[in-house]
């Protein structure tokens, strides 16, 4: 499987470590109402979608970057990669 890096072109899977759903980016805040019960969230449950899906991938053998993987999970096909750092600029709120 080849990951479309934004920045290096198409690697090999097996340069990267897959982490998981990408909406891990999206950390509560901690100070905020209901912060308790929004961080159990955050950290125990898990969606497994089956079709398009957004996943955190770590490019471990390469330069070391996180990276937004968006996977099609009944085909295996990849529809693109973006930066993490880039996401997280764009869904912040502000």
């Amino acid at each position: 499987m080849l990951i479309p890096h934004p920045l290096l072109g198409p690697r090999d899977a097996q340069e990267f470590t897959y982490l998981g759903d990408a909406r891990l980016l999206a950390r509560p805040d901690g100070m905020a109402e209901g912060a308790e019960a929004a961080f159990y969230d955050y950290v125990y449950l898990r969606n497994n979608p089956a079709g398009v899906h957004r996943e955190l991938w770590f490019h471990e053998h390469g330069d070391r970057s996180w990276l937004v993987v968006t996977r099609d999970t009944l085909t295996h096909d990849i529809l693109g990669a973006e930066l993490a750092t880039d996401v997280v600029r764009r869904e912040r709120p502000r």
